[in-house]
């Protein structure tokens, strides 16, 4: 075989693999989005001339002259990778409700503190522009998977991480938690180590988790701490038999919304009814606590 053949066999293999991974990724972000449509996309910051987005879902006739409570979800994938379409159903849902519901993107691959600086970014952003998005600035929800759960918790609690940039005359403070397996591991790097910044006046949360996740460990360590506190208004949820990240998989996924539809509706962030049909196959979430 003349070198000329070999190569020739080598680029269509390559090829191959190329276009195999190419569809493989497509699988899993359709899979993710569950085919929900892509919201209105702004760009909440600009770093080394790369902008860092944030896509925005709208209630139907939106009426910004009439603000409403907003969401800003920060997706998984271990400091390094996913993308926010891991929320982009779950914020079309919200959406369908009522709400103004947002999926930002970070800084990945270079360590936790970038994230967190740029969710505090992506969250004063949204502050300072909720009066064009029909926002209250003064009811807004933050949440994450995994990391992303991690990011917002932080981003929220830790008073320094402050992009220098950024406008100081919007705060990051938030009214409640969606949080879907938190990556929390206690006494690491305590400046990014949600137990350090808990205090007795934590907002409401609700938190999944399946029983045979690994990282249930630091969400313990937590919520023993925030109890010793006297916060009361923890909800954690317990999907039996189910390991890390098992909220991006139906029907988990329905019922884990369908969860924090009801929190919400509780704390005043939303009204009517759940539209999400519950799964036909029994299948439940346990309340833990």
């Amino acid at each position: 075989m003349t070198d000329e053949v070999l190569m020739g066999v080598k680029m269509r293999k390559l090829i191959f693999v190329f276009v195999g991974m190419a569809f493989s990724c497509l699988s899993a972000t359709a899979d993710l989005s569950e085919g929900a449509p892509e919201g209105e996309v702004y760009s909440y910051k600009k770093e080394g001339g790369v902008a860092h987005e944030i896509e925005i879902h709208f209630p139907k006739d939106h009426d910004r002259n009439k603000p409403v409570p907003g969401i800003i979800m920060f997706h998984g994938g271990g400091w390094s990778k996913g993308d926010r379409i891991s929320f982009r159903y779950l914020c079309h849902y919200f959406a369908s409700r009522g709400l103004v519901a947002a999926t930002a993107n970070y800084r990945l691959g270079k360590g936790k503190r970038l994230c967190i600086t740029d969710a505090k970014s992506a969250i004063r952003w949204y502050k300072q522009n909720a009066t064009k998005l029909g926002v209250d600035a003064k009811r807004i929800v933050a949440g994450g998977g995994s990391a992303g759960g991690h990011i917002a918790l932080l981003a929220t609690t830790n008073p320094g991480l402050n992009d220098p940039n950024d406008s100081k005359e919007y705060d990051t403070s938030v009214v409640a938690y969606l949080l879907f397996n938190p990556a929390l591991k206690p006494k690491k790097d305590m400046e990014v180590t949600f137990e350090k910044h808990i205090k007795a006046t934590m907002p409401p949360m609700i938190a999944f988790w399946g029983t045979q996740d690994n990282w249930l460990t630091g969400w313990k360590s937590a919520c023993e701490k925030m109890q010793s506190l006297e916060n009361e208004s923890i909800e954690w949820w317990t999907a039996q038999g189910q390991s890390h990240a098992f909220f991006n998989k139906q029907p988990w996924k329905d019922l884990t919304i369908i969860a924090a539809d009801q929190f919400l509706k509780k704390h005043g962030l939303i009204e009517g009814e759940v539209t999400l049909p519950a799964p036909e196959n029994g299948v439940k979430l346990i309340k833990t606590l």
